[in-house]
């Protein structure tokens, strides 16, 4: 079983936690650690200049129009813990395009469900197969992680390939980046997120409501964990009370039209 989130972005999300500024550090030459400056008051977060100039360059992106107030779902999934179903119950009925991004685990273990996820109409990221470090591998290294997701995705799902990446833990470089771009893959990051990953260190749906509704902003990239019966819990009233502050939900290919092609809409 994976642990899905640990040490470099525990640290991370510790502090983001405090709503303090992080700066990238690196726990060895060449790796960083996506952090950020949680949002307050509707505006949207910053991540710093070296970390804003390096996903700029490979049109990597974690947040949206700060001008637009639209919401893009993401979840990460590294193994499941029986709790989304009642998520993709809730974007069922709300009619919301989310992005999950998978591991190989998550593969393996639960075909059902990311057959689900397919029909349902969401989009399948590639979270890596084997949840490794992508900073300390080669190109050659990254391409086959990458392939070996998306080979094992065909099989169950019949989903051609992914375009969407995101590395586990936020563990990346610029090595990491720049293949995926040669490869076909563009990061996502995210601007809003919570300590939601312990499975069994539940603090009910109204931690993970208040966490959401105050991080809030146009533009919102949001991470949640499926492994937290507090995302499940709380999905419903999030989702109610953002549309009730004008917000919309969008999925990431309507993010990276936004960003990178504004004059196609």
């Amino acid at each position: 079983m994976l642990r899905h989130h640990a040490g470099g972005l525990f640290i991370a999300l510790a502090i983001l936690a405090a709503g303090l500024v992080f700066s990238p550090f690196r726990a060895e030459a060449g790796e960083l650690h996506w952090g950020f400056k949680k949002a307050t008051g509707g505006v949207p977060p910053d991540a710093g200049a070296e970390l804003n100039g390096l996903l700029e360059e490979y049109g990597a992106l974690y947040k949206g129009s700060p001008d637009k107030k639209i919401v893009y779902l993401t979840f990460d999934n590294g193994y499941e813990a029986g709790y989304t179903e009642s998520i993709l119950d809730t974007l069922k009925k709300e009619n919301i395009s989310a992005t999950f991004f998978l591991t190989g685990h998550y593969l393996e273990s639960a075909g059902d469900l990311v057959k689900r996820m397919v029909k349902d109409g969401h989009t399948i990221g590639n979270h890596s197969y084997g949840h490794p470090n992508m900073a300390n591998m080669s190109a050659a290294e990254l391409e086959a992680e990458w392939k070996k997701f998306d080979d094992r995705l065909r099989e169950v799902a019949g989903v051609k390939r992914t375009h969407y990446a995101r590395p586990p833990e936020g563990i990346f470089n610029a090595n990491v980046l720049e293949t995926g771009n040669r490869l076909g893959y563009r990061h996502i990051f995210w601007s809003v997120a919570f300590i939601d990953w312990h499975r069994d260190e539940k603090k009910g749906g109204q931690y993970a409501y208040n966490e959401l509704m105050k991080q809030l902003h146009p533009g919102a990239v949001v991470l949640m964990h499926t492994v937290s019966p507090d995302n499940s819990d709380d999905l419903p009233a999030f989702i109610r009370d953002a549309r009730k502050e004008g917000y919309s939900f969008g999925t990431l290919d309507e993010l990276v039209e936004e960003a990178f092609f504004p004059d196609n809409g």
